[in-house]
Parts: structure tokens; sequence; C-alpha cells
């Protein structure tokens, strides 16, 4: 791991801990859930609810649960940290441990279902949602926007997001995804 990727999964941990109490917990990804279900427009009782709780629960379970270093039932910085970069560390192994949230994630974003994700949704998702500013949203999705299309296609969004939590590259689009991360 490297100062950037700590920099990106500091960037995450920040968004990721809803209520800011410094630590990162079931209800916290709940809440985060919460959040996205609202945004959306759906209701908190509506299969696209009942999808993203499943995949948000099976991310505490399987990811962020087990970084609990101390078997408090809360996961800090540095046990985030450490547990990313103990896990993080084969992009081979994506597929088991972001993609179905990502893909969850994505479906959520497409607010008119139409299998893309365009400006206005990104920034309604990632402004409302993880409070990443308009005008950094509107960077990160032109950037991301790799052929010009005007929409993120679902393989354009994983990419990101693989290149967010696995890359090093300091130029990359993706490292701004959860908001702006300070060099």
């Amino acid at each position: 791991m490297t100062a950037l990727q700590d920099l990106k999964y500091g960037q995450w941990f920040r968004g990721a801990d809803v209520d800011g109490d410094g630590f990162i917990t079931q209800r916290d990804v709940r809440m985060m859930n919460e959040r996205y279900v609202a945004a959306r427009g759906a209701a908190p009782d509506s299969e696209t609810a009942r999808l993203l709780n499943e995949g948000m629960d099976a991310f505490w379970t399987n990811v962020i649960a087990p970084m609990d270093q101390d078997g408090d039932g809360k996961v800090d910085l540095r046990e985030m940290t450490e547990g990313f970069r103990r896990v993080l560390t084969d992009p081979a192994l994506y597929p088991e441990q972001i993609e179905p949230v990502t893909n969850c994630f994505f479906d959520l974003v497409d607010l008119n279902g139409d299998g893309k994700i365009d400006q206005a949704e990104f920034q309604q998702m990632f402004n409302s949602v993880a409070g990443v500013p308009g005008d950094d949203c509107a960077a990160v999705f032109a950037a991301l926007d790799r052929d010009g299309s005007g929409a993120l296609d679902r393989a354009e969004f994983h990419q990101a997001v693989t290149e967010f939590f696995y890359g090093n590259d300091p130029d990359a689009p993706a490292n701004h995804l959860f908001g702006r991360v300070a060099s």
C-alpha cells in the first residue's frame, strides 16, 4: 500500500462514518443505505431497498466487520486502513470483495434505469449521499467518462471503483470518486 491509497481510504472512511463519531459501525452502513434509498426516492420496503440492504449487510459482514481488530463492534480509521491493506491486495478478487455492492450502487445511482449513469444522476447521488461538492462531482464525472459519451456505463463504473480501491496512479481520475483527495 502507498500513501495515496491511505489518502483514498481515509476519504472513503470519512464518507462511511455517517454519524461522524470516528468509527464505522453496522449502523453507519445501514444509515448509508438509508441515504441511498432516500436519495433515489425509493420506499424503505421496496425491492430496491431490500437488495441494497442485503448488499450493504454483506459488505459489512464480509469486508468491514472483519477489520474490527479489538472486537468492539466498530472500526476506526487505523483498523480500516490496515484491513484494506490486508484484504485489497489483488484486483482479481474484486468480483468477490466489492463487485456485488458496486452493482447495487450502480443500479441505485441509475435513477432512470437506462443502464447508464449520467452526470445529473452521478451528482445527485454523490452530493446528497456522500456529501461530495457539486464542482468535484462534475470534474470527477468528466474524468471517469472515458469515452466522452456523457454517461458512465457499468464497465466504466466498475473500472472507476477498481481504480479507487486497488490503484496507485496519482493521476487516476477515480482517486477522487468519493470526494477530492488532497495529496
